[in-house]
């Protein structure tokens, strides 16, 4: 057998490439009818990513362990599912204040590779070796394998590497079985079967992996700290609207009119965290910044660190916690 032909009759076992006669004469539906039909299609994905919810939630308080070390969160696809990677990874920054390269995302062939395909990179295990290698990967990141199919070579070689150097490794596939769960210490197989275009898997599997990644990220910034309930508080306020999203959080968190809302930013250095604790908790702004670190940047902990009936000084670095 040719290895053309052992592709192809790998890819006939793959549900994401399975062929539906049923809809083999869509193309004669009206617009609202195949409107309708792909809405349809996409309604089951929720329920398919439900079915790996505890996968996903062991996969995520492994991810944050690491990162609350000081570990890296690194996603590796080619195609659809490295450019869901890139987006979410693009995204962490501005929501979560991540630092630069605490959150990354690697796609086959680099960045061009998010707007044109690169041909033949995502059939190269060693090209995702040597793209983390780059990234002088340690035994305390995370690297999440990303591929619908669940056999992509890129997506499986960054596994590989990551595994032999002992980060933490997770396999996303959209196939039941798939060799890049089998190969990851957490395998996350989201079956969302059959594409409304036959192997076109920008669809209901890309849907998925941007709804699992959504998932990863949201709940392990949660972890670290990154909010306090539903509210971004360690917001990067890059621009107009990000400031003005700012005032709006700290008012809500506290209750406070423009004015103090104001006069605690501008205490804060303009950092939401600070500013809250400024607030809620009658500090200064470098007392508010000293329990956050104190605190490991928890809002939470850093508000019942300051209320703690003779609660040290966090300035003098040196004194116990209260008993």
């Amino acid at each position: 057998m040719t290895a053309d032909a052992a592709l192809r009759a790998q890819l006939d076992t793959l549900t994401t490439e399975a062929f539906r006669p049923d809809l083999a004469e869509i193309d004669r539906l009206d617009t609202l009818a195949l409107a309708r039909l792909m809405n349809a299609e996409d309604a089951g994905v929720p329920a398919a990513v439900a079915a790996e919810l505890p996968a996903i939630a062991a996969a995520v308080d492994a991810i944050a362990a690491r990162m609350a070390r000081g570990g890296r969160l690194v996603y590796a696809g080619a195609g659809t599912a490295g450019r869901m990677g890139v987006l979410d990874a693009s995204e962490c920054p501005p929501t979560f204040s991540t630092g630069p390269g605490q959150v990354v995302g690697l796609i086959a062939g680099g960045p061009s590779a998010m707007v044109e395909a690169v041909e033949g990179a995502e059939d190269s295990p060693e090209l995702a070796a040597a793209d983390l290698a780059a990234l002088q990967l340690t035994a305390e990141d995370s690297v999440v394998g990303i591929s619908a199919s669940g056999r992509t070579p890129y997506a499986l070689g960054a596994v590989a590497y990551a595994r032999a150097r002992g980060a933490l490794t997770v396999g996303l596939s959209c196939n039941a079985d798939s060799a890049l769960a089998a190969a990851a210490e957490h395998g996350i197989e989201v079956v969302v079967g059959p594409e409304l275009l036959t192997g076109s898997t920008r669809l209901k599997a890309g849907t998925a992996q941007k709804l699992v990644l959504n998932l990863i990220s949201t709940i392990t910034m949660i972890r670290l700290g990154k909010t306090y309930g539903n509210l971004m508080v360690d917001l990067r306020a890059s621009n107009e609207k990000l400031r003005a999203r700012s005032r709006r959080i700290v008012a809500l968190a506290t209750g406070a009119g423009d004015e103090e809302v104001e006069g605690a930013l501008a205490a804060a250095g303009g950092e939401v965290k600070a500013a809250i604790l400024v607030l809620l908790a009658g500090v200064d702004g470098p007392t508010a910044s000293a329990l956050l670190a104190a605190s490991h940047g928890h809002l939470r902990a850093a508000l019942a660190r300051a209320a703690a009936p003779g609660a040290p000084d966090p300035t003098a670095g040196t004194a116990a916690p209260a008993p």
